[in-house]
């Protein structure tokens, strides 16, 4: 087996700077007709052309970054697919499952892999050892911050209709690891169900993810409270679209992210569906109950699921979202609101593509199964490269993010008074991406004394009062809803006496 800093592959892909929906000049063809007007979440008309193969129309990230974890060589396992990552204790983990050369084979185990800064990785380190009975593929990584745990999903050779279980291993090192264990609903019973490979913490602190439940395949949201993810699982109500008795549900393989009115919105794989755009449903009780889900209008490639938040609320979704079974190139759209997504980018076009080296059941060309996370300032999306190489690419966090706080005001002036200071400002020239709901007006003192005031919206000039004697310099901020700019240059050095006549 080949080192992986040795083979790895990396390349920066530089291009044109993100553009907005009126900028872009493709149309999205083949909007769905039947797609419904309470659809949660929409893509803009013009945001995505899926007659253009290369990007969907879309300009090139600027500062996408690939990085290949695993490359196999002719004496390695060469079917790779369904790559996870999660920080813990400083270090970056990936985990994916790995056979010699076909999907889903007996062969199947769930591997994983360390890095400590995401582009020198350790050689692969098997979790599981293949089974007599079925297969065990990766369900994902999770940790409340002192406990790694890696879900293991065990689909037995002899159930019918196809399903499975999930089982747990922990670590508390990231080396060692304990003997599997059932992951267990609210009543200490083994989840009878395939976890979805998207464990993450709600703003609230629960645990939602989505269980691929028996019999079949049926998707079912689930939550827990437990900060461990192992114990506590409850099924969220949602009311599944009509599908085949004992098969596979028509939504499958969900992510979620939140709203910015707090609302969860959880996107599925249409895999039953006449049409190849995405199925949507949101819950506004944390995750406990689910509306129906309902066809958008945005194209899937019916495959996983990538969605999620950046820091600053930014909803984004990645994917393939060609309206075709073809799994690339892999793009990433975002919405400031959650709801309306309009601008996007390429992550990597259709020519960035390498060719495939090992055939394979199943081996399909392209970016597969994304799973995001966000870490050290930048979007992680992690996949599998033709169902063989293990890789990712990242982008600066700052290079997505929508919700932009104001810039710093302007022109900020005190006036000294007995025990008071006159303060005014000219509001700045860009609000940010929400309307400006107010100013903080600070005063800092040469002795160390602070004043401080909040005003309203419009305000452009404030007093602050009852101060101690002293020389004063004053600052003003502006904030809208998703949070506070920069100061503005502090005032010139004024004195408040104390004396008042």
């Amino acid at each position: 087996m080949s080192p992986s800093n040795i083979s790895r592959r990396r390349r920066l892909l530089t291009g044109g700077a993100v553009l907005g929906a009126a900028a872009l000049i493709a149309g999205l063809a083949g909007a769905p007709a039947h797609a419904e007007e309470s659809s949660p979440i929409r893509v803009t008309d013009g945001l995505i052309d899926t007659s253009e193969r290369n990007a969907l129309g879309l300009p090139q990230a600027e500062h996408a970054e690939t990085v290949t974890i695993f490359e196999p060589g002719d004496d390695d396992l060469k079917f790779n697919h369904g790559t996870v990552l999660l920080p813990f204790k400083g270090k970056l983990y990936a985990q994916w499952q790995s056979s010699a050369q076909d999907e889903d084979s007996p062969d199947t185990i769930v591997t994983y892999s360390v890095s400590d800064d995401g582009d020198v990785w350790s050689e692969p380190i098997p979790l599981t050892e293949p089974r007599t009975d079925g297969y065990t593929s990766n369900g994902g990584l999770w940790t409340d911050g002192e406990t790694l745990v890696a879900y293991l999903n065990v689909w037995p050779a002899a159930l019918v209709p196809r399903g499975g279980y999930t089982l747990a291993v922990t670590s508390t090192d990231g080396v060692n690891w304990t003997d599997p264990q059932p992951v267990t609903d609210a009543d200490g019973n083994p989840v009878l169900g395939i976890i979805e490979q998207d464990v993450r913490a709600l703003p609230s602190g629960r645990i939602l993810t989505a269980f691929h439940v028996q019999p079949g395949l049926q998707v079912k949201p689930y939550f827990t409270d437990d900060p461990l993810g192992l114990t506590g699982w409850t099924q969220g109500e949602l009311e599944n679209q009509p599908y085949l008795e004992d098969e596979m549900s028509r939504e499958l393989e969900p992510s979620w992210f939140v709203q910015a009115d707090g609302d969860i919105v959880m996107t599925f794989r249409d895999q039953g569906g006449s049409s190849m755009f995405k199925l949507a449903s949101v819950s506004e009780d944390d995750g406990e109950t689910w509306s129906r889900s309902v066809v958008t209008n945005i194209p899937d490639s019916r495959t996983k699921q990538s969605a999620g938040n950046l820091p600053d609320g930014t909803a984004f979704l990645v994917g393939s979202l060609t309206g075709t079974r073809d799994r690339f190139p892999l793009v990433v759209v975002l919405s400031a609101d959650g709801e309306t997504f309009d601008q996007g980018y390429a992550l990597r076009d259709s020519n960035d593509l390498q060719p495939r080296r090992y055939e394979g059941r199943s081996k399909n060309l392209g970016y597969s199964y994304q799973k995001s996370i966000v870490w050290d300032e930048h979007l992680w999306v992690a996949y599998g490269t033709n169902k063989e190489d293990v890789e990712f690419t990242r982008i600066p966090v700052a290079d997505l993010s929508l919700r932009d706080v104001p810039a710093a005001p302007t022109e900020a002036v005190a006036v000294g008074g007995g025990r008071s200071l006159q303060v005014s400002w000219a509001a700045p020239v860009d609000g940010g991406d929400a309307p400006i709901t107010g100013y903080v007006v600070e005063a800092a003192a040469k002795s160390g004394a602070t004043a401080r005031v909040e005003t309203a919206t419009d305000a452009t000039a404030a007093v602050l009062t009852d101060l101690k004697p002293g020389r004063y310099q004053v600052t003003v901020t502006a904030v809208n809803e998703y949070g506070a700019g920069a100061a503005s240059d502090p005032s010139a050095w004024v004195t408040v006496t104390g004396r008042t006549h």
